[in-house]
C-alpha cells in the first residue's frame, strides 16, 4: 500500500499562526495582515484579494527576512522525524497551502517530498501577483488527487485545522486528522489532535490507514 500524507501549513504545522502573520510581525504589518485574514474568513475577499493585499504590504520584503521569519516561527516539533518515517516506509509527504510559495517551499529542507503553494513573484517583488497562481480551498482536493494519481497512491491522509481544509476532509472522509483545529474541521475529521508534536498527530493518521 502506497500512502500520501497531505499537511496543511498555517495553523497546522505552524501552530496558532500563519506565514502571513509571521511575516507581518517581522515587517511591522501584522495589524494589516490580521485585517486581511479576518476579511477572508468573513468572505469579503477571496484568496486572490488576500494575496494582492499582502503583496502591497510587503514591498520591502527580502529573502533574508523570509528565511529569518521561517526559522523563528512556532512550528510543531517532529516535522523532520515524521517526514523521515514516511519516506522510510516508501510513502510520500506533501504540504498544500494557500500561503506564499517563497515561504512554504522552505519546508522541503525538513524532508517534505512536495510543496504546493500559491505562486507569488520572487522577493523582493518587482512584478504583480498572477491570479492564476493563487490557490483556493477547493484546489486542495484537485492537487491531492493529482498527486495520488501521479505517484500511484492508494490511500491519502490529510492533516488540517480550519475551514479551508474542509473540502479536502470531506473528499477523503475517515482518513483525516484535525490538528489543533476549529469546529469546522473537527466535526468532519476521522481523528482529532491537540498538542505541539506532529509525530503524535501522525500516529493518529497511521492508525486510520492501518485499520483493517
Amino acid at each position: 500500500m502506497t500512502v500520501l500524507h497531505v499537511f496543511d501549513m498555517d495553523g497546522t504545522l505552524l501552530r496558532g499562526s500563519s506565514a502571513s502573520l509571521q511575516i507581518g510581525r517581522a515587517t511591522g504589518t501584522v495589524a494589516e495582515v490580521a485585517a486581511l485574514e479576518a476579511a477572508f474568513v468573513a468572505g469579503s475577499i477571496d484568496t486572490v484579494g488576500f494575496a494582492r493585499g499582502v503583496h502591497r504590504l510587503w514591498q520591502g520584503l527580502t529573502l533574508d527576512i523570509v528565511t529569518a521569519v521561517y526559522a523563528g516561527s512556532p512550528w510543531l516539533t517532529g516535522i523532520r522525524d515524521v517526514c523521515a518515517d514516511i519516506r522510510r516506509r516508501g510513502e510520500r509527504s506533501a504540504v498544500i497551502t494557500m500561503s506564499p510559495d517563497f515561504f512554504a517551499r522552505l519546508l522541503l529542507d525538513e524532508g517534505v517530498d512536495e510543496v504546493v503553494a500559491s505562486r507569488f513573484p520572487a522577493v523582493p517583488f518587482v512584478t504583480s501577483v498572477d491570479p492564476l497562481g493563487i490557490l483556493t480551498p477547493a484546489d486542495k482536493v484537485r492537487i491531492a488527487s493529482s498527486l495520488c494519481a501521479r505517484h500511484k497512491v492508494t490511500r491519502c491522509v490529510a492533516y488540517g485545522d480550519s475551514i479551508s481544509d474542509v473540502p479536502l476532509f470531506a473528499h477523503l472522509g475517515r482518513t483525516t486528522v484535525a490538528v489543533n483545529a476549529d469546529a469546522h474541521v473537527a466535526s468532519v475529521a476521522g481523528a482529532t489532535y491537540a498538542g505541539s508534536d506532529l509525530f503524535e498527530a501522525y500516529a493518529l493518521g497511521r492508525s486510520l490507514i492501518d485499520e483493517p
